[in-house]
């Protein structure tokens, strides 16, 4: 009998490590997929990270997305100097747009420099927000040498990516998801980034509704890595109703572009608060339209809002132009649209640097 007891606890014992094994493969096979973060999540993460400040850079040096990120073009000098005059008025965080071209070019090198680009920013108190696809611009693009700015014209080299193409046509999921899910995972865990801007005004340029199943894919491919920083897409077109309803239901956090008058933009605010989670204003600050620094800052550090303009420095993007407002001959409008510093770290307007010296405390 005893033995009887022995063979049948060593059976049982067998059956339990056997179980306990399958249970481990099973585990290995099933990647656990991230879930949106909850509430809490969401304002333990904004207090950590306080108040936020900064542009949406791109060096001087470079037209679009390939031209920063291309090893042939890529350039550490000018990221440093103009990331150190973003630090000089107490600018904390930079919004920085990849490309899915530079990376597929040369995976490792594209990853090294974004490395390289993270040592930089770091050096200067700054973290990043990147942006990975963005219906923005020109729907052609192509590797190598980028064309030069067209005279007067705002952003006229700036890229989409992936482009139309990939609204009736998913063979190039696969390549986009690799790309997404490569970076994502290289950069998983890096505290140097602030947040991941998974997609840039989805349904621009007339592609509506057509955004919205890459926008379901690059959602579901982060949360497949679930990194540690918060994922989001921003609210910016509030005609666009049904990616609007995606996007803020899926996003860790709020994030959204206004460049309107701060009635309006306020407005916003107060819709947008009422889904009760931490606020970015990832675009912001277009002077002709009524939207400044002087304006709307101090709004949204009464709000508790991160604050993230476009441009830093005047350059080949040529966003010291308008919109819709191209000057013929090239000269410098008397008002700039965009952009806060010439390339030499001599302010546009010193009223203005003062000012968000004064809300970044880093007046001396």
């Amino acid at each position: 009998m005893k033995k009887i007891l022995i063979y049948a606890a060593v059976a049982a014992t067998f059956f339990a490590c056997k179980q306990a094994q399958k249970h481990e493969v099973a585990n290995e096979t099933k990647k656990e997929v991230g879930t949106r973060w909850t509430v809490e999540e969401a304002e333990a993460w904004s207090k950590k990270m306080g108040w936020m400040t900064g542009g949406n850079f791109q060096p001087s040096t470079a037209i679009n997305q390939l031209e920063m990120w291309q090893a042939e073009t890529f350039d550490p000098e000018t990221m440093d100097r103009e990331l150190g005059y973003a630090e000089s008025i107490g600018f904390n965080a930079m919004r920085v747009y990849l490309h899915h071209v530079a990376w597929e070019q040369d995976k490792q090198g594209f990853k090294n420099r974004v490395k390289q680009y993270l040592s930089i920013a770091d050096k200067h108190g700054i973290k990043t927000i990147f942006v990975f696809f963005d219906d923005c611009w020109n729907a052609t693009y192509v590797a190598g040498t980028q064309p030069e700015p067209k005279t007067g014209i705002h952003n006229s080299g700036w890229v989409q990516d992936p482009g139309p193409s990939v609204h009736g046509d998913t063979t190039m999921y696969p390549l986009l998801e690799s790309y997404v899910k490569d970076v994502l995972t290289e950069f998983s865990g890096d505290e140097r980034i602030a947040i991941w801007d998974l997609y840039n005004e989805p349904g621009n340029s007339g592609y509506g509704n057509k955004s919205m199943p890459l926008l379901k894919k690059v959602f579901e491919w982060a949360r497949e890595v679930d990194p540690t920083q918060p994922i989001s897409a921003g609210f910016w077109n509030i005609e666009l109703k049904e990616l609007n309803a995606f996007q803020l239901a899926h996003s860790d956090i709020t994030t959204y572009h206004n460049y309107m008058d701060p009635k309006t933009h306020q407005s916003w605010i107060d819709s947008l608060k009422t889904y009760g989670r931490p606020m970015v204003c990832t675009e912001y600050m277009a002077r002709t339209n009524g939207n400044t620094f002087l304006n709307t800052l101090p709004m949204l550090k009464r709000e508790g809002i991160s604050a993230i303009n476009w441009g830093l420095v005047s350059g080949k993007t040529n966003t010291i132009y308008a919109w819709d407002t191209p000057v013929e001959d090239g000269s410098e409008p008397e008002t700039w649209f965009h952009d806060v510093f010439r390339k030499d770290g001599t302010p546009y307007s010193e009223e203005e640097v003062n000012l968000i010296k004064e809300l970044n405390e880093k007046v001396q």
